[in-house]
C-alpha cells in the first residue's frame, strides 16, 4: 500500500502534536494512531524540550512516518507553528498528547470531502469528553456563522483543515494561550467553508487548555474584537454571562 501509485490518489494527513513532558499519555495515543484505518499519515510532534522519557518512547515508534522537533517553545501554539512548517500533508489534524483519535475518523472526514458538493477548508465531528475512564458528554455540532461568531461552536480536536488554509490566512498566533484556534478561524469570517460529519472522531480529557481555565473567555472575547464580530460593550456582557453559565455548571457537577 505504501507505493507511489497509491501516494498520487489519496491525500496525506499530517497528524500535529505538541508535546512537554507527555510520557504518561503518549502511549495511549500512539495506540490510535496504529489503529487508524486510514494509513496515509505522517505525525509531526512539537516537542517543548521535554525532560522526561517523552523523546524515548518516540524513538522507539519505527511503524509510523514520524517527524520529531524538540526545542523549547512558548506554548502549544508556537508549537503547532513550528510543526506546519515541517508537515508534508494536503490536511492537517491536530491532537493534544492525551487526546485518542477514532479508527475511522480520518476515513470519515475524507470520504465526506470526496462526496461533497463543494471544497472545505474545515471539517470537523463530534468529540468525547472524558475525566479519566468516565464519558462526560460528548460535544461538536454543524459549523454556523450565527454561532461561531459569538463562541467556538465546533470541536477542533481532531478535525480537518487544509494546509493551504494557513498559507492564505496565516499561522497561529502565539500571544493565545487557549483561543489561538477559534482565531485562526474566524479570520475568514462567514466565508470559511466547513464540513461536519456526525460521527465521533476523537476523544479527549478534560483539564486541556480551553476545558478549565477561565482564561478562554477573555480570549475568546480579544479574538472577536481583534476580527470585529462583536463590539467591546456587546463582547463584554456576552463574555461575562458566558462565564456566569460556565461557574454555574461546574458548581452543579456537570462540564
Amino acid at each position: 500500500m505504501d507505493t507511489d501509485e497509491f501516494d498520487t490518489k489519496v491525500p496525506l494527513v499530517s497528524i500535529v502534536t505538541a508535546t512537554f513532558n507527555a510520557a504518561v499519555d503518549l502511549p495511549c495515543l500512539i495506540h490510535s494512531l496504529r489503529n487508524q484505518k486510514y494509513k496515509h499519515f505522517e505525525w509531526v510532534v512539537a516537542d517543548g524540550g521535554s525532560t522526561d522519557s517523552t523523546l524515548e518512547i518516540l524513538s522507539q515508534i519505527h511503524d509510523i512516518s514520524l517527524v520529531v522537533d524538540s526545542r523549547p517553545d512558548l506554548g502549544i501554539y508556537d508549537a503547532w507553528n513550528r510543526a506546519l512548517d515541517l508537515a508534508s500533508g494536503e490536511w492537517v489534524c491536530f491532537l493534544g498528547a492525551d487526546d485518542l483519535i477514532m479508527p475511522e475518523a480520518i476515513t470519515t472526514m475524507l470520504d465526506f470531502e470526496s462526496n461533497a458538493s463543494v471544497s472545505h477548508d474545515f471539517i470537523c465531528g463530534r468529540v468525547e469528553l472524558f475525566h479519566g475512564e468516565t464519558l462526560l458528554k460528548t460535544i461538536g455540532r454543524p459549523w454556523s456563522w450565527s454561532r461561531f461568531k459569538k463562541y467556538m461552536c465546533v470541536a477542533h480536536t481532531g478535525s480537518l483543515q487544509r494546509k493551504s488554509y494557513f498559507h492564505r490566512y496565516g499561522n497561529f498566533d502565539p500571544s493565545f494561550k487557549i483561543s489561538g484556534d477559534y482565531e485562526i478561524l474566524l479570520r475568514c469570517g462567514k466565508h470559511l467553508s466547513a464540513g461536519f460529519v456526525n460521527e465521533v472522531v476523537a476523544r479527549m480529557q478534560i483539564g486541556g487548555q480551553s476545558n478549565d481555565n477561565v482564561l478562554v473567555f477573555s480570549e475568546n472575547l480579544r479574538a472577536r474584537l481583534m476580527h470585529g464580530v462583536t463590539t467591546p460593550v456587546c463582547g463584554k456582557i456576552h463574555s461575562k454571562w458566558a462565564e456566569i453559565k460556565w461557574r454555574t455548571r461546574r458548581v452543579l457537577g456537570s462540564v
